[in-house]
């Protein structure tokens, strides 16, 4: 057993877990500050019912992916204490100002948010939906810049073998952060409309109560994943122009490629300078899966007509969509983060001696014990958000008035 295959492999488990409680959370916030909005500016109570239905599953898996994040935060330290050394003074900025935005100011306006319910004035309710949005939007700038970092050293002065921020202006305009931060933040938005979309689907396909309600919810999705789609499309087609050439070994490779792995082997020494066969594996087949959800442009004309929802089959062509956007964003991740090897730090510090000196043993009871706990986050999230999706939008427990029965909903068809 190999200590460093070990240790990315428990990394690559763990986080890509992880990724997708964050897809999940940026898509629905996104969503609950329109549906709240449009029912402070309207008074309409269909929009009231739509923000609690939806700003329970949220809530749900907001707090178990705050619990999945604990648990990832452990690993640099535990499993690649070379790094925390060797970067940590400039990998270390962005995740603790991140860790501060979400851990602090995300869980207080999500708190207030929750308990604001009949408490707070309309107005500032939603003041803290929004801020619970814009923080979430401000961690995960923080931490795309921390990643960007690592694809492209930028800002920073080696001293007795440690590397020192020297200008933390350059972390911000990092060429490889802004298209990367809206390919990731529009794939949490196609997250966030296909599942919207799909649950929506699922009680229009059972006949359940509030037809119009979950026809509008369905509306709002698709068009959610429509737009968004394109736009991951786009911010993600135009990577391979900053990145071929800040890492021209990522991908085919060519001249400028042969002459940054010359200039390695001087500096580092002979190796495999060239990322694993996985990285363009997973590229392909996030591509064809993007194309394959661009096809969600085809189904907004039709289900903008009662008739054609009654016919169940372009509802069933959005329900068997939903895992799409989720193998999506992990295989983008993957073709992100095993497109950098063999570098911790691309051209700054090899994985191998990033990671720590901890015996295979431990490491391997480590990838077992934290991934069987992702796991089980993971499993929790997903049986109570379908539990809580399935009883609809009659009564969701998020915002129901002081001293209303806690009764089981009890739909109704809505039409034969």
């Amino acid at each position: 057993m190999d200590t460093l295959l070990l240790a990315r492999l428990q990394f690559a488990t763990t986080t890509s877990i992880h990724f997708l409680f964050v897809a999940v959370t940026l898509g629905l916030v996104t969503l609950l500050v329109g549906l709240q909005t449009t029912w402070v500016l309207t008074g309409d109570p269909k929009w009231e019912r739509l923000t609690r239905f939806w700003g329970q599953l949220y809530v749900i898996n907001y707090v178990l992916g705050i619990a999945s994040g604990l648990v990832l935060e452990f690993q640099f330290g535990l499993n690649w204490s070379g790094l925390s050394r060797y970067v940590g003074n400039v990998f270390g900025a962005p995740l603790a100002i991140e860790t501060l935005v979400a851990f602090f100011l995300e869980s207080t306006f999500l708190g207030m948010w929750i308990f604001g319910w009949h408490r707070l004035r309309r107005g500032v309710h939603l003041a803290l939906l929004w801020g619970v949005a814009l923080t979430a939007y401000a961690s995960t700038f923080w931490i795309m810049v921390a990643n960007a970092w690592l694809q492209h050293p930028v800002g920073y002065r080696v001293r007795d073998g440690v590397a020192h921020l020297t200008d933390f202006a350059a972390l911000l305009t990092n060429p490889t952060l802004g298209m990367a931060l809206g390919h990731v933040t529009a794939a949490g938005l196609l997250t966030g409309g296909m599942l919207m979309a799909s649950v929506s689907a699922w009680h229009l396909i059972r006949r359940t109560a509030d037809f119009a309600l979950h026809r509008t919810a369905l509306r709002i999705g698709l068009v959610t994943a429509a737009l968004s789609v394109s736009l991951v499309q786009g911010f993600g087609f135009a990577q391979f122009g900053p990145v071929g050439e800040l890492q021209p070994t990522k991908f085919d490779g060519g001249p400028t490629a042969d002459a940054r792995i010359a200039e390695w082997t001087t500096r580092f020494g002979p190796g495999d300078y060239t990322p694993p066969a996985l990285s363009n594996v997973g590229l392909g087949f996030m591509i064809l899966i993007g194309f394959t959800l661009g096809c969600v442009w085809l189904l907004l004309p039709l289900l903008w007509r009662d008739q054609v929802i009654r016919l169940r089959f372009p509802l069933w062509l959005t329900l068997l969509a939903l895992p799409l956007p989720f193998v999506a964003v992990i295989l983008g991740w993957l073709a992100r983060e095993v497109g950098r090897q063999p570098w911790a730090a691309y051209g700054l510090l090899p994985t191998d001696q990033a990671v720590s000196r901890v015996d295979p043993g431990l490491m391997l009871a480590s990838l077992i014990g934290f991934s069987l706990l992702l796991g089980a986050l993971a499993v929790t999230n997903w049986t109570l958000l379908a539990r809580h999706a399935a009883r609809g939008a009659v009564d969701p427990a998020l915002g129901r008035p002081p001293g209303t029965p806690d009764d089981e909903p009890r739909p109704t068809p809505a039409f034969a």
